[in-house]
């Protein structure tokens, strides 16, 4: 297959060119009512004039600079306190052209024009950083003192478990099962982390929770010690395997298996096996006083957790929360040493039903000085953080909650000034010192009150607060629909990118969807579809402040592993299994994701594992443990080739980046920077070999150039050797054969830069 055709003036490519990068916004990100240059790049000889069309102005363009091949036309201007919306108009012998971020348009629309927020600013560390994502209990175990022990609490109706396998596959029921991992162990993984590249964290919730997860927060203010450090454990577990209590053990942790770790052995360790894989009904538990739970008992979940005197004490002697407190501080010096940043999890449109201020457990109002929860008392302090459908104390449970689950109850933010200042108080504490983590990731951010014009004035209020203990602090929201109206500037800093990068990128190279819930097979393989959605051309332009920083995952810990979604198979583990994330997936097209992923604008964001080979349906299939000593060493090695090369290069960071001719099942792209070096991507899919030819004196490649081949992939592997893969370019076209399923990463420096890996 050959893609021929006129590259230059049947599509006008490569004719003009802007975008919101330094080399055509200066400053990138202007001031309120500050001076801000715009600059356009016009083919060498092809303009007579040039103007800047805004809402509000029509400014001339000045020749400023000529180099071989182009012509740069400025303007400096003063921007007022309103967007900055704006396009061009080339004027050329007999002929006007109206340049927009779409390309070349006949009829100009709002959503053509470019975006820039004055006064919006953003985190300089973030821009083309490398970013990790960390799923606590499932990455790795430092200190096993403080894991989770069989029957220690009753969650969900339920006994939790304490899984001592660590290759066991989470079951239907993993938000009970608890692995291990905690924040000791990220502390142990940080030289890893650093050796691959990784210039940020982001965790997922480690305040204390019930839960695994930790989406249904207990206590705001403190790490959950069983992430931290249990310096104090006494008590009694809730639930204990009838064989121990026969024995008259205490359920303490003491030698009673293998690893230490409060595991029972036998029969008793066999019938907590079955549970784990779902089976509860199948475990024998004796109350504290040594006697047969009843099985209602089992499956109430109203009162028993007052008796876990093992579970009270680990999770509010002030001892073990201050001990967590401070090595989560521990966690943030050790990585800010090795020059990686640490983003928080901010759960804040809803809480847990184990919550203080909820109480349902009534665990907190049995403490020393505890006051009653807004179950209990009507007469509470925090009854008005809550939503209450009945009025029906003192056991009230008709509390609203998110998505109808109990174990979520919605804060009521409009009825409670105090909520407000409380969760506002939170924003500041941990990114101020001592703890100075580096932002938040929010949770569900767009969901938070009970009206959109409530979560946009909350959403201000915590961006001023969060700012002003920490400028450099980061926000960054979950959002499924349309961020733009919370980017403007005084809410949120950027989003997780699922709209403009997880999706497209899944349907493009495997066309699935990101829960492999289902295929679209009018995507797989179609790059019109792709650049659509990844320019935002779907809909209005977001401010490319935003993008730039914006999250670009392959997987996380909603969605189903990237490298599973190569098989193609549609479905989840319930009608699947866990066997099934893994068969047939194909390594190939994870590094053709991998190579897009570390070249493209914004933040490329790695879930744990990914690197190492990890599959999984999603949630709870995608949670499954990092598995140490059973790596992918080859593709760590990929992802560390490529974090290496995007953290050293300021092209990849925070170029430019344009589209290049393409075809069916193939994707084309150039990232450069005047004065820099200039990459061409190229991703073909098909079966077959592709003979490509592009212009690529589009990116400021010099007609008669070298090309060093920096990485290439196919089916056979991957290499960096580029000793027999120099390309060369004759009048400014690149000419090169593209094998079949294969991502080649081009490189050019002008002379005096070498290339430093």
């Amino acid at each position: 297959m050959i893609f021929d055709g006129d590259f230059r003036d049947t599509s006008m490519q490569g004719i003009f060119f802007s975008d919101t990068t330094e080399d055509y916004v200066t400053p990138v990100q202007p001031d309120l009512y500050g001076k801000v240059a715009i600059r356009l790049r016009v083919a060498k000889g092809r303009a007579k004039s040039c103007f800047l069309v805004t809402e509000e102005q029509y400014l001339h363009m000045h020749l400023t600079e000529s180099d071989v091949s182009f012509d740069y036309f400025s303007v400096r201007f003063e921007v007022t306190g309103s967007p900055l919306r704006y396009y061009f108009e080339i004027f050329e012998e007999g002929r006007k052209y109206k340049y927009t971020r779409r390309g070349v348009r006949n009829t100009i629309r709002k959503a053509d024009w470019w975006h820039i927020i004055p006064g919006f600013h953003t985190p300089s560390w973030a821009e083309g950083a490398v970013m990790y994502q960390i799923f606590v209990d499932r990455f790795c175990n430092g200190d096993p003192s403080n894991d989770v022990l069989t029957g220690e609490y009753d969650y969900m109706g339920m006994p939790v478990l304490g899984i001592t396998d660590w290759k066991q596959n989470p079951s239907a029921k993993s938000y009970r099962e608890f692995y291990g991992g905690d924040l000791q162990g990220v502390i142990s993984k940080l030289d890893y982390l650093q050796d691959l590249g990784v210039e940020a964290i982001y965790l997922n919730p480690i305040f204390l929770s019930p839960s695994c997860h930790k989406y249904d927060t207990q206590d705001y203010e403190h790490i959950d010690p069983h992430f931290g450090r249990i310096v104090r454990d006494e008590g009694e577990l809730l639930f204990r395997p009838k064989t121990q209590a026969k024995k008259g053990g205490t359920g303490r942790r003491g030698n009673t298996g293998p690893t230490g770790d409060g595991a029972v052995s036998g029969e008793a360790e066999a019938g907590k096996n079955k549970a784990s894989a779902g089976g509860v009904s199948a475990l024998q538990y004796a109350g504290p006083d040594g006697g047969q739970v009843r099985e209602e008992d089992l499956f109430r979940g109203r009162r028993t957790n007052r008796k876990a005197s093992r579970y009270l004490c680990r999770v509010t002697d002030p001892a073990n929360l201050e001990a967590s407190d401070m090595l989560f501080a521990k966690l943030v010096r050790e990585a800010h040493r090795r020059g990686i940043r640490v983003i928080l999890d901010g759960v804040f449109n809803h809480c847990g039903s184990f919550h203080r201020w909820l109480d349902r457990e009534k665990i907190y109002e049995q403490l020393p000085g505890g006051r009653k929860g807004a179950v209990a008392s009507k007469r509470s302090p925090y009854v008005e953080y809550f939503k209450f459908e009945k009025d029906e104390w003192p056991f009230n449970d008709s509390y609203d909650s998110w998505w109808g689950f109990a174990t979520l109850p919605k804060l009521n933010y409009e009825n409670s000034e105090k909520l407000c200042e409380d969760i506002l108080e939170i924003g500041r504490k941990w990114v101020s010192p001592p703890y100075n983590a580096d932002g938040w990731r929010l949770d569900v951010a767009a969901d938070l009150g009970y009206s959109a014009d409530f979560n946009h004035s909350f959403w201000k209020r915590f961006r001023k607060a969060v700012k002003e203990a920490n400028p450099e602090a980061i926000i960054l929201a979950e959002n499924y629909t349309d961020s733009q109206n919370w980017l403007q500037g005084d809410e949120w800093d950027t989003i997780m990118n699922y709209e403009f990068f997880m999706e497209p990128v899944t349907s493009f190279l495997t066309g699935m969807e990101k829960h492999s819930d289902r295929r679209n097979e009018d995507c797989y393989g179609d790059p019109e579809s792709f650049w659509r959605a990844v320019l935002c051309m779907n809909q209005d332009a977001m401010p490319d402040t935003a993008l730039r920083i914006s999250m670009n995952e392959l997987s996380n810990h909603d969605h189903s592993r990237f490298l599973t979604r190569t098989n193609r198979v549609t479905g989840r583990v319930e009608n699947l299994g866990p066997e099934a994330a893994c068969e047939g997936v194909d390594m190939q097209i994870m590094r053709q994701a991998v190579l897009l992923q570390m070249t493209w604008t914004g933040a490329p964001t790695i879930y744990y594992g990914d690197e190492a080979g990890m599959t999984g349906f999603t949630d709870p299939d995608n949670r499954r443990t990092y598995p140490w000593g059973d790596e992918d060493q080859n593709l760590i090695e990929y992802h560390r080739f490529l974090a290496r090369l995007r953290r050293k290069s300021p092209t990849l960071r925070r170029g430019s980046l344009l589209r290049l001719p393409d075809e069916d099942g193939l994707l084309a792209y150039a990232r450069f920077a005047r004065g820099k070096e200039k990459y061409i991507v190229l991703i073909n899919i098909n079966h077959i070999p592709i003979e490509y030819r592009a212009d690529i004196t589009v990116a400021g490649i010099p007609s008669r150039a070298e090309l060093e081949c920096l990485l290439r992939t196919d089916s056979s592997g991957w290499t960096t050797d580029s000793s027999s893969h120099n390309t060369y370019t004759s009048d400014g076209i690149l000419r090169i054969i593209l094998p079949p399923q294969s991502g080649i990463l081009l490189c050019w420096k002008p002379e005096g830069q070498a290339h430093n890996q």
